[in-house]
């Protein structure tokens, strides 16, 4: 063997021992994330699989023709689901605001309905959870627990009555606003209308707080999210929202509302929208294909969060099947893609706590304290009958 061969041959081996060491340390720190996700559910702020089961091509509507036990056209099916190890859901049932038109109340009934036969499809699958022991009695079980978000207030159509009964049927956040402003709260991605919440809009908190309800600060303006801290008695929740500090999106939540979350409490779950998540694409107007977000732009948001408001407010809050047209940052293309960013977050120095924080144990523990806020609350006051009349003195249509 002469020398130039040895050389390449060292060579070779070197190359080798590399992507061996490479190998190894994956293989480390997958194993991390698989320990703390056997122990933890993985709690999704936000999936809109329900309305991609409304709006599929052919047969709207249809639970059945949407089968999960098949690989689905969008990002969410069991398979999928269980390569990702979710252990809990939050399963965004959006209503849009054309809906107002023809009655924004009875299509937030449909897309319950729909989430619901989902639910009940596949039993060995998911659950219906109700609270936060539903959730981890559910995750015992193997089972994804399995809980209703509301994305849009419109959907309440001015009435406080309709809220408590969405909560009847098990839903357990309510995104104030979303596309547009509602009668009561202004919308990020509107003209301001009432400078943040009407006084309405402040009995709607008021009246979420007393039955237990999260409420979601994501999609609203950054002067409705700082009167709901102001009024909240419990924490709040952004179910998918970035870091306004990293991707300058008004979507995302400024550093001001960051540093007033550790007193109240709340939880920024991150969102996975490309948009929303990489600011070289938000800002690219070039020829040629745009630079596409990535799974480390999510990280960098997720670190941005927990530099900024703390370790235990920050969540995982993906937004899949409601990103499209677009497809998702890459990395993390669908549901199972979840471990990769914990893997990824596990090799810039996470511990197996944070991991956990982060991947369900803060909004668990925002929403039990939810739950307390609101046991304390009913042993004072009952419903809340006002309406949008008496409080904020305007005949709304």
């Amino acid at each position: 063997m002469n020398r130039r061969t040895q050389g390449v041959g060292l060579a070779l081996v070197l190359s080798l021992m590399v992507v061996s060491a490479a190998c190894a340390q994956q293989d480390e720190h997958m194993d991390k994330v698989r320990r703390v996700l056997s122990e933890t559910p993985l709690f999704d702020g936000h999936n809109d699989l329900p309305w991609a089961i409304r709006e599929q091509d052919g047969v709207p509507h249809s639970v059945q023709a949407y089968d999960l036990r098949r690989t689905t056209a969008g990002h969410t099916d069991i398979a999928r689901l269980r390569a990702g190890m979710v252990g809990a859901q939050f399963w965004s049932v959006y209503v849009d605001m054309e809906s107002v038109e023809v009655g924004a109340a009875r299509v937030q009934l449909e897309q319950i309905d729909i989430a619901r036969q989902v639910i009940r499809a596949y039993p060995d699958v998911f659950e219906q959870g109700y609270t936060t022991a539903d959730v981890d009695r559910i995750f015992l079980s193997g089972r994804i627990g399995s809980v209703l978000g509301m994305e849009g207030g419109h959907a309440i159509e001015n009435s406080l009555g309709a809220l408590r009964a969405f909560y009847d049927l098990g839903v357990r956040y309510m995104t104030l606003t979303h596309g547009g402003n509602t009668d009561w709260a202004d919308s990020a991605t509107d003209d301001p209308e009432h400078g943040g919440l009407t006084e309405f809009g402040r009995e709607v908190v008021r009246e979420m707080n007393r039955l237990g309800m999260l409420v979601d600060l994501s999609h609203t303006s950054t002067e409705t999210m700082n009167d709901v801290l102001d009024v909240t008695e419990a924490p709040v929740i952004f179910s998918h929202s970035g870091a306004q500090g990293v991707t300058d999106h008004r979507r995302n939540v400024p550093d001001q509302v960051l540093r007033r979350l550790p007193q109240n409490g709340g939880v920024v779950m991150v969102v996975f929208y490309p948009w929303h998540v990489s600011e070289a694409l938000r800002t690219y107007d070039g020829p040629g294909d745009p630079p596409w977000a990535s799974l480390s732009d999510v990280a960098d948001h997720i670190e941005y969060v927990r530099a900024t408001a703390g370790i235990d407010h920050v969540g995982l809050g993906s937004d899949y099947d409601g990103m499209e047209p677009d497809p998702p940052p890459n990395g993390l293309e669908d549901v199972s893609k979840f471990p990769d960013l914990l893997v990824e977050l596990s090799r810039r120095g996470w511990s197996e706590a944070d991991l956990a924080k982060l991947a369900g144990g803060n909004v668990l523990r925002a929403w039990a304290a939810a739950e307390e806020v609101a046991a304390g609350i009913q042993e004072q006051r009952g419903p809340s009958n006002a309406t949008i009349e008496e409080l904020d003195g305007v005949l709304r249509p």
